[in-house]
């Protein structure tokens, strides 16, 4: 095996992933990860395909991340890693991917704003007088 490239999208993020056999080393746009994501709950999105897999400490990633915030760049960088889990060993990792919903694209996106309005939905103050 020598390199599985992947991509992941959510909100504006998108996220390019290459997996490599390894021990476990996560670098994001040149970073480790501890160091480019500011809270544990990231962290723990990022690892969870691994866990679900049995796989942890086994396969080094390397993501460049553009767009969005630090959510969505981790859940795209989740789905990515996901994606590459799948094209390494299709048969035992789908099905366990795709019973924790790791394989699905979140596809909510940000509603635009409308003219006339204050926000996407919400009006400016009405005034009968």
């Amino acid at each position: 095996m020598e390199k599985i490239t992947t991509s992941g999208r959510r909100k504006t993020a998108v996220a390019r992933v290459f997996i490599t056999p390894g021990t476990g080393k996560i670098e994001i746009n040149g970073k480790d990860s501890a160091q480019y994501f500011p809270t544990t709950a990231q962290l723990y999105d990022i690892n969870l395909p691994f866990s679900v897999c049995n796989c942890t400490g086994q396969y080094d990633v390397k993501a460049n991340i553009k767009g969005g915030g630090f959510n969505g760049q981790a859940n795209a960088l989740r789905l990515g890693i996901a994606k590459a889990l799948v094209e390494l060993n299709p048969e035992n990792n789908k099905p366990m991917l795709r019973s924790n919903e790791l394989l699905t694209r979140d596809s909510r996106m940000v509603e635009r704003k409308k003219p006339g309005m204050k926000k996407a939905r919400k009006r400016f103050q009405f005034s009968k007088r």
